[in-house]
């Protein structure tokens, strides 16, 4: 907080490489600076001439009279650690290096870069960039950016690791009149990071919300420590780019094939707290809806307007989204048709969307807002208006702005091809329906997120054995390397940590198996094991409802013959009883961490694709959370009048998960699939673990996020 702070609030900025040349970039940071209203002293730095824009200029960073707090760096790549240590031995508390040509042109430019960040972080400065577009703060007056125009004050931090990027969302945002407290380039990332701008916009009280784009992470870890703690107090909205796909899906677990980069930043974004929006106009159409709203208190949304289409449009887009529009009680009803004049009662729409029609006026306009607001049952109102004539729409306008300034309910507008501000009353307006019901379901989710109960420090589970489970980690280490456990350590291991497993023997032959079966009593399941049998099912390695027997003695013979030298052995359970199938998993990403999942189990989860992820530590509610985003949920909680499965049981079995590849960072994947989810309990009744020695991360240098 306190280096950024006399970055972003310097006394004092040198801009090394000011020019004359008015196409030069640093010709623009200079006139930015002057034009900005800077109250501190700026000093250019130019060696081959006297004066520029009107200000003396210096030879070197050296030659400046005063202190200098910040150097914005124009000048050419091979030029920049010189100017560095020069600023280090001066020193200059952060260096702003606008140029490009370091760690993104390849591998010289990426040793000059680390070259660059050693000499900083040596000399304890601070240094954003390379390869950025620069700094803004709008309450110290300071602009060392190249951007065509000044952004408007406001509430908005924004940081973007790329500049282009930066200057289109600042110039929109300008454009729609959204106002930022700061924005910083961050480029390359050498040194200052999302992370370190989300600790300093915490306690910076300028900023109320914050805007980011990332290209990557760094310390995904430490980023989600942060934005968890920031988001309980002020909204983060972050667009991630870099999609990509799985993998090679056929040596690897479920879990693992679904764990793409992708899905672990969406992980690590949703358990941060963090909005995740795809594009950057739906990042500033939520920016909009947040800045000057307050957050609703539920997902039910009343509809008002003066058209049919438009209003059917934004109801149809709320639906998409999972918000509600819920019919009217007959109170409200009737409380908007007082609102109304005679005439227009017997023609207008009341149910939700309400429908004005084009006869409606700003007072009867006003009016039906004011009696759907004092619905208990309605938490948002947003108005669809589409344009009639100049006079009619400004007070139209005026009105919505008023009765928005008189509730406590959030209040947002679509005026059909018109983005912008509705005054009084800061009510933001979307051209289209879309775009607003997308903003309003980011603020219901945000609002969600914050009212939960804040999360309380993890601890293992009752009953759990860590130290056990730890020794025979080590153990199996230590005999077999890295590999997937064969079922017996599996299950041992599982139960240090409390995971309900079905009763499972071993066997390594036909009569083995029949003998088993007799032990255990039939019905059994007969399944093939070995090193690489991880989708037994995919292979025809399993044998369901066995009842005597030779028969299972027969279907290890048919199993062995089939899979030839790839099963080892088998394993015999009692047949589970009927329930949903669930799969609970985890994987060790190289970058993330551990990543946990839930979703739909058993031959079907690859095919389905109907999972949802967490990054840890898992709280129970969190671990309901990711059951109730299935869509395969309403099984769970008895569709069609099956009885509802044990939901608690399965959070249960969750949380353990959780726990256990916190605690055992050797796990590299872990499969229960499927858990049988019965009105009883949830009970895994085929298991895979896969460890793997533990290897350091690096997290540091440029991309640290």
């Amino acid at each position: 907080m306190a280096s950024l702070r006399r970055i972003l609030h310097p006394r004092s900025v040198a801009v090394v490489g000011a020019s004359r040349d008015p196409a030069r970039l640093g010709h623009r940071v200079l006139q930015n600076l002057i034009k900005g209203d800077f109250a501190g002293a700026v000093y250019p730095v130019n060696p081959g001439t006297d004066r520029v824009s009107g200000l003396t200029t210096y030879p070197d960073i050296s030659a400046i009279p005063g202190p200098v707090d910040v150097a914005v760096v124009v000048t050419p790549a091979h030029t920049v650690c010189d100017v560095a240590r020069s600023c280090a031995a001066r020193g200059v508390a952060g260096l702003v290096v606008i140029t490009a040509g370091f760690a993104e042109t390849g591998e010289a430019g990426a040793q000059r870069e680390a070259e660059l960040r050693r000499i900083c972080r040596e000399a304890g400065m601070r240094l954003i960039g390379p390869n950025c577009l620069g700094i803004m703060d709008t309450g110290a007056g300071l602009n060392a950016t190249f951007l065509p125009h000044p952004p408007l004050p406001g509430q908005l931090g924004i940081m973007s690791q790329s500049g282009a990027l930066g200057v289109a969302l600042v110039e929109r945002a300008r454009l729609l009149g959204l106002g930022l407290s700061s924005f910083v380039s961050v480029g390359n990332n050498a040194d200052v990071s999302a992370t370190d701008l989300l600790e300093y916009w915490e306690d910076d009280p300028a900023t109320d919300l914050i805007g980011l784009y990332l290209e990557s992470f760094g310390d995904p870890d430490g980023f989600g420590r942060v934005a968890r703690r920031l988001s309980a107090r002020k909204p983060i909205l972050a667009i991630k780019s870099g999609r990509s796909g799985a993998g090679d899906r056929a040596v690897r677990s479920h879990t693992a094939a679904a764990a793409t980069p992708d899905v672990a930043v969406d992980a690590l974004l949703r358990g941060s707290g963090v909005i995740r929006v795809d594009t950057m106009q739906e990042l500033l159409d939520t920016a909009r809806l947040l800045a000057a709203q307050p957050l609703p208190s539920g997902d039910r949304v009343a509809i008002v307007g003066n058209s049919g289409g438009p209003g059917a449009l934004a109801a149809d887009a709320c639906e998409r989204t999972g918000l509600r529009v819920p019919e009217l009680c007959e109170n409200t009803q009737q409380q908007v048709r007082r609102a109304l004049r005679p005439a227009l009662r017997e023609v207008a729409a009341v149910s939700n969307p309400i429908d004005l029609t084009a006869d409606g006026d700003a007072a009867e306009l006003a009016g039906a807002m004011a009696a759907v607001l004092a619905d208990p049952e309605v938490d948002t109102v947003l108005v669809v208006h589409t344009p009639r004539s100049t006079p009619g729409d400004a007070a139209a306008a005026t009105a919505i702005g008023e009765v928005a300034a008189a509730t406590d309910k959030t209040v947002l507008a679509c005026l059909v091809g018109h983005d912008g501000t509705v005054e009084p009353g800061d009510v933001p307006a979307y051209a289209f329906p879309e775009q607003a019901a997308r903003a309003l379901r980011h603020a219901v989710d945000h609002a969600r997120w914050r009212a939960r109960p804040a999360a309380t420090a993890p601890s293992p589970p009752p009953g759990a054995d860590v130290g056990r489970a730890r020794e025979i980690v080590r153990y199996e280490l230590a005999h077999s390397g890295d590999r997937w456990l064969d079922p017996d350590p599996t299950t041992r291991l599982l139960r240090c940590f409390g995971i309900s497993v079905a009763e499972t023997m071993t066997v390594d032959s036909p009569e083995a198996a029949a003998k088993t079966a007799t032990a255990l009593g039939v019905p059994v399941a007969l399944k093939a094991t070995g090193p690489t049998l991880v989708h037994k099912s995919d292979l025809g390695g399993v044998r369901l409802g066995l009842t005597d027997p030779d028969e299972v003695a027969g279907a290890y013979r048919e199993l062995s013959a089939s899979l030839g030298g790839a099963m080892t052995g088998a394993i015999v359970q009692p047949m589970a009883e009927a329930g949903v199938e669930v799969i609970i998993g985890a994987v060790r990403h190289e970058a993330f961490g551990p990543l946990v999942m839930a979703g739909m189990g058993g031959v079907a989860a690859d095919l389905l694709a109907d999972r949802s992820f967490r990054v840890p530590p898992i709280t129970p509610d969190e671990a309901g959370e990711m059951l109730a985003e299935l869509k395969c949920a309403p099984l769970l909680t008895g569709y069609r009048g099956r009885p509802a499965a044990d939901i608690a049981s399965l959070r249960e079995q969750i949380v353990r998960v959780d726990r256990m590849v916190t605690d055992i960072p050797e796990i590299a994947e872990l499969d229960l699939n499927p858990v049988i989810a019965t009105p009883g309990g949830a009970v895994a009744v085929d298991a895979r673990i896969r460890l793997a020695g533990r290897q350091p991360v690096d997290t540091g240098g440029a991309g640290n996020a």
